[in-house]
C-alpha cells in the first residue's frame, strides 16, 4: 500500500528522471541534426546537464526516504510485490549514484561529447592516432568511475562497469558462456562455408534510392507496431534508439544505395529497442526502476528478436517483398520470396559488426569484450588497440581488416566510455532465442501469422511477459520465470542450425 514517504521518494525519482530526459534529448540531437560548429558548446552543455540530473539523483532526501520505506513492513513485507522490487532497485541505484562525485560525472558527458565528435572524424578519415587520445581520456574516467563504485566480491573492475548495463553481471560468468559459444560458432561456420553451397546475394546488390528504403522501413516498424505518434526515426552515423521519456522513443538508421537490407535490419533492431520502450509502463512509473528496462541484455533480445527470429525469416519475406517491389522496385520485381531469404541469411567473414549475419554477429562482440577488459585492467594500451584488433579479428574470422575504419573505429561506443555494454549484445541473442522458442510454444501459428503480416499476437506476449514489468525482475530470474531454464547457449545454436544448415544445403 503507498504510504507518504513513498509518493514522495516517487515524486523525487521522477524529477531527476525529467531532467535526464533533456539530457537524452540533447544527446539525440547532437547525433542527428545538430550543426558541427555546435559541438564544442554543445560539450559544455551536456556537462551541466548531466551535472543537475547526478544531483537530483544522490539527493540525500531520497536516501532518508528509502530508509524509511525499506523500514515499512507494508511495502516491504512481501519481497517480490511491485513496491518492494520497486524499492530493491531504487536502493541499488541511489547507492551506486552517490558514489560518483558531481564533478567526475560532468566530466564524463563532457568528454564523451567532444569524444564522439573526434570519432566521427576519424572514422570518415581512416585516422585512430587522431581519435586516442580522446579514448585515452575517456578510460582513464572510466577507470576513476569504476574504482569509485568498487570492485565487487570476488570480481574484477570491468564489473563494476558492466553492472551498469547488466546488474549483477560478472566478466568471468559470461567468459564461461562466451567461450563455449565462440568455439561451436567458429565450427558451425566452418561447416556452412567449407561444406555447404553459399546462397546468391544478388537481391541485395539492387541499388535503391535511400529515400524508397526510408518509405519502407517506416512501413515495416509500423507494422510491426510502433506507434509513429510517440516516436520518430531519422537518419545518423551509427544507429540507435533513445526511449527519452513517455510518448517519445527516437529511432535511427543510416542508409546506402546498394545492400538496402543493412538499413531495413537496422531499422528493424532499433525498432525492437523502440517497442519496448513503448511498452514499459512509464506512464505510471516514469523515473522509477518499475518504468525501466530490466537490463541492455534483455533490451537487446528485443531488438535481436525482431531483427533476427523475423526479419530475416522465409515468414516475414512471405508477407514483406511484395510490399518492397511495390515501394522500392529498382529490380525486386524479379527476385522471389527464397531469394530474398536465403540471401538475408548469408554467412559471410565481414567486418562491420551492425552489418554481421546472425552466425558470425557473436564472434563481433567476443572480440570487442576481451579487447576492453584488456584495456580497463592496463593489460593493453590505446596505440595497440590496431594491431591487437586486427590479428584478433584474422584469428577469430579468418580475414585481414584493411584498415582502421573498419576495423576498432567503427563502433561509437567508447567515444561515449560505454565500457561493459558490448557483450549484452550476444547476451541478448542468447535471450532472444530462448524466449523465441516459448513463444513459438505459446503461439503455435505465429509462422503463419507472420507470413499474412500479422504481429500483434507476438507484440502482446512480450508487452504481457517482459515489457510491462520494468525491472520487477533482473534479467535472469525473468528468464527463468518465462522459460523455465537459466540462460544458455543451445537455443541459440539450434535456432542457427535449423535455418543456416538448409540454406546451405546441408
Amino acid at each position: 500500500m503507498p504510504t507518504k514517504a513513498y509518493d514522495e521518494l516517487r515524486t523525487l525519482a521522477r524529477d531527476a528522471a525529467l531532467m535526464g530526459s533533456v539530457e537524452a534529448l540533447v544527446s539525440w540531437d547532437q547525433e542527428t541534426y545538430m550543426p558541427p560548429a555546435a559541438a564544442d558548446f554543445r560539450a559544455e552543455q551536456s556537462a551541466a546537464l548531466a551535472g543537475i540530473t547526478h544531483q537530483k539523483r544522490t539527493n540525500p532526501r531520497i536516501g532518508e526516504l528509502l530508509s524509511q520505506c525499506e523500514a515499512d513492513r507494508t511495502l516491504t513485507a512481501d519481497e517480490a510485490s511491485p513496491a518492494a522490487r520497486n524499492l530493491r532497485e531504487m536502493r541499488r541505484l541511489y547507492d551506486k549514484k552517490t558514489k560518483l562525485p558531481t564533478t567526475l560525472v560532468s566530466e564524463l558527458a563532457k568528454v564523451g561529447s567532444q569524444a564522439q565528435e573526434a570519432w566521427k572524424v576519424a572514422r570518415a578519415d581512416n585516422d585512430f592516432p587522431a581519435f586516442a587520445p580522446w579514448l585515452t581520456k575517456m578510460l582513464d574516467l572510466s577507470r576513476q568511475k569504476a574504482e569509485c563504485y568498487g570492485v565487487p566480491p570476488g570480481g574484477e573492475i570491468y564489473d563494476a562497469l558492466l553492472d551498469d548495463y547488466e546488474p549483477g553481471g560478472r566478466a568471468a560468468e559470461i567468459e564461461t558462456i562466451f567461450t563455449p559459444l565462440g568455439d561451436r560458432l567458429s565450427a558451425l561456420i566452418k561447416g556452412l562455408l567449407d561444406k555447404g553451397k553459399a546462397p546468391s546475394d544478388a537481391p541485395l546488390h539492387c541499388k535503391i534510392d535511400p529515400a524508397k528504403q526510408n518509405q519502407f522501413g517506416n512501413f515495416v516498424i509500423a507494422a510491426l507496431g510502433f506507434d509513429p505518434k510517440a516516436g520518430r526515426l531519422d537518419v545518423t552515423t551509427h544507429p540507435f534508439c533513445s526511449g527519452i521519456a513517455p510518448g517519445d522513443t527516437r529511432l535511427t538508421t543510416r542508409y546506402r544505395d546498394e545492400k538496402f537490407t543493412d538499413a531495413l535490419y537496422g531499422t528493424m533492431h532499433e525498432c525492437g529497442h523502440g517497442l519496448y520502450e513503448q511498452g514499459l509502463p512509464k506512464t505510471d512509473h516514469f523515473g522509477e526502476p518499475l518504468g525501466d528496462a530490466v537490463s541492455l541484455g534483455i533490451h537487446e533480445s528485443q531488438s535481436r528478436m525482431w531483427e533476427n527470429f523475423v526479419g530475416r525469416s522465409r515468414e516475414f519475406w512471405v508477407w514483406a517483398l511484395p510490399h518492397a517491389q511495390k515501394t522500392m522496385g529498382s529490380g525486386l520485381e524479379k527476385f522471389a520470396v527464397d531469394d530474398l531469404f536465403r540471401a538475408t541469411n548469408l554467412v559471410q567473414r565481414s567486418f562491420i559488426r551492425v552489418e554481421a549475419d546472425e552466425a558470425t554477429y557473436n564472434l563481433h562482440v567476443m572480440l570487442r569484450f576481451g579487447i576492453e577488459r584488456a584495456l580497463l585492467r592496463r593489460d593493453l594500451a590505446v596505440k595497440d588497440i590496431p594491431a591487437v584488433w586486427n590479428e584478433r579479428f584474422e584469428k577469430l574470422l579468418g580475414v585481414k581488416v584493411p584498415d582502421d575504419r573498419r576495423g576498432c573505429l567503427q563502433d561509437v561506443h567508447w567515444s561515449f566510455g560505454l565500457i561493459g555494454y558490448f557483450p549484452t549484445y550476444t547476451l541478448g541473442n542468447l535471450y532472444a532465442a530462448q524466449f523465441w522458442e516459448k513463444i513459438n510454444a505459446d503461439i503455435p501459428d505465429l509462422p503463419a501469422q507472420m507470413s499474412k503480416g500479422q504481429f500483434g499476437a507476438l507484440l502482446a506476449w512480450l508487452r504481457t511477459n517482459i515489457h510491462e514489468h520494468g525491472q520487477r525482475y533482473r534479467a535472469g530470474e525473468l528468464c527463468q520465470r518465462i522459460t523455465g531454464k537459466s540462460l544458455s547457449a543451445d537455443p541459440l545454436l539450434r535456432h542457427l542450425e535449423r535455418k543456416l544448415r538448409p540454406v546451405y544445403g546441408l
